[in-house]
């Protein structure tokens, strides 16, 4: 199927860069990995359509140093809902220039991920984790010695979207009175305590600190507790659909106050699903699809080219997913090569800048610090309106427009 021409001319420059051979010798094998086929969450289907898209458009401006990309896909399984891929004991192919993929971080899944990881680890190839947002632990090359790390992240972690909910309710929105409500398992808790710690950096503490029934029952015992508190919002951490359980209880006690969630909330089943009563919760996103800039037209026209529907169920791992397979193909433009380590140098120091649909990646990454998405400032907060994620503020729509 024939991209656009605006999204193929993207890449264009990238196969004009001084200094690099573009000798062909076989196809350059990417690996993706995460969740697939009737196990995939639409999170991580969106993302590997990101990465489809961003790899076909290469491959018609001509392909990585002259040869086409060519993904190579893992089916993991997602067991009983506790994040353990079956994948993650399989080692990595040694034909594998790099790969990309999601990460489960909470609970057992924090353990396979890590699992997972280390393969990559060993066997020297980088690999981009764009869908995951939990504690480090999943990385083992930041929690074992390795003189080298060949792990990176683009996606907004669970810090990052903690100060952006902080900044949120506090410096845009003037509240004093928060209540937090996090999920009691896993990596949840500490969702919990980056929440507390974005508010204590503003001089606010929590009115109240509540966690979700483990059951999926109400939460009416929580919320009566929260509405003696005073509370003038609440921020919610846990993974999706506490958005839903804490708008139909809120209903049923006829209480209203704004809800700020972790970008968990935004999923489709949140948003197209849900009550009445999410109308005008806050999220943060990495990215709102709205057709401002050239370059998002472009997608969102690839988008519906490749799958038939103009809807991106997870908008932000689909982007997530793109920007990752474009911040490899410049690391191994830059490169010259396909080898690990080499792939891995030109990661950790990007001499050209980047233009994804999150934004232009400036030297994303550096020898110490492996995380693209550092700053809060620089994502948007999502509003969920009429069964979609729009802009919450029109500044940060502009900010987009002009990238």
């Amino acid at each position: 199927m024939a991209i656009s021409r605006l999204l193929r001319s993207a890449f264009v420059l990238f196969t004009l860069l001084p200094g690099v051979t573009t000798a062909g010798d076989g196809p350059l094998r990417i690996g993706v990995s995460g969740p697939a086929g009737e196990d995939a969450s639409q999170p991580a289907w969106s993302m590997r359509e990101g990465i489809r898209i961003a790899a076909a458009a290469i491959n018609e401006a001509g392909g990585v140093l002259g040869r086409p990309v060519q993904l190579v896909e893992y089916g993991a399984t997602h067991h009983g809902g506790r994040g353990a891929y079956a994948a993650a004991a399989q080692p990595v192919p040694g034909d594998l220039a790099a790969g990309i993929g999601a990460v489960s971080t909470g609970g057992t899944g924090a353990d396979a991920a890590s699992a997972a990881l280390l393969h990559y680890q060993q066997a020297r190839i980088p690999f981009i984790a764009a869908l995951a947002t939990g504690a480090s632990r999943a990385y083992p090359s930041r929690t074992q010695e390795w003189a080298d790390d060949f792990i990176f992240h683009v996606s907004a972690s669970d810090t990052v979207q903690a100060e952006m909910m902080g900044a949120e309710a506090v410096d845009r929105r003037g509240f004093t009175r928060i209540a937090i409500l996090y999920d009691e398992m896993g990596r949840e808790q500490t969702g919990q305590e980056l929440l507390e710690r974005a508010l204590a950096r503003r001089d606010i503490r929590p009115v109240l600190v509540e966690r979700f029934p483990q059951r999926r029952s109400g939460v009416i015992p929580q919320l009566k507790r929260i509405r003696a508190a005073d509370a003038q919002a609440i921020l919610i951490h846990g993974p999706a659909p506490r958005l839903n359980r804490l708008a139909d209880g809120m209903a049923r006690l006829e209480w209203f106050v704004p809800l700020i969630g972790n970008r968990a909330q935004a999923t489709p089943d949140s948003i197209e699903d849900a009550h009445w009563d999410t109308e005008g919760a806050r999220v943060p996103q990495t990215f709102i699809p709205d057709r401002i800039t050239p370059q998002r037209r472009a997608f969102m026209d690839a988008w519906r080219q490749r799958t038939g529907s103009t809807r991106i169920p997870a908008p932000s791992a689909a982007a997530q997913g793109y920007d990752s397979m474009l911040l490899l193909a410049a690391a191994i433009r830059q490169a010259g090569s396909a080898r690990g380590d080499d792939i891995r140098a030109a990661l950790e120091n990007l001499h050209a800048p980047v233009t994804g649909l999150i934004m232009t990646y400036h030297r994303p990454f550096s020898r110490t610090h492996h995380e693209a998405l550092t700053a809060p400032g620089e994502l948007p907060m999502g509003e969920l309106r009429n069964g979609r994620i729009v802009f919450a503020w029109q500044e940060e729509r502009w900010r987009a427009a002009s990238r």
